[in-house]
């Protein structure tokens, strides 16, 4: 059986800088993502400050991420389903 290692040296010096590309690519992607996730909360936090939801805000942004038919054939089944267990 191969070990890691001797995986690792079979590998050739193009692919193993190809690696490191990835490698590089995905950790800057994750610093980045970790910033804008600050600066989102930082908005969610100026919002609250004039007196604005946030979990009503988190609801619009994930209602506007759904294609509008969509939206309205949950908002139906939402309403017929609330209707059959209130009357």
């Amino acid at each position: 059986m191969i070990t890691d290692e001797q995986r690792a040296m079979s590998m050739g010096e193009d692919t193993r800088e190809k690696l490191k590309q990835f490698i590089a690519r995905i950790e800057r992607l994750e610093a980045e993502k970790t910033e804008l996730a600050a600066d989102i909360r930082e908005v969610y936090a100026e919002s609250k400050t004039f007196g604005f939801d946030t979990k009503i805000l988190r609801k619009v942004i994930a209602e506007r991420k759904v294609d509008a038919n969509e939206r309205s054939e949950t908002e139906a089944l939402l309403e017929l389903y609330m209707d059959a267990v209130e009357g």
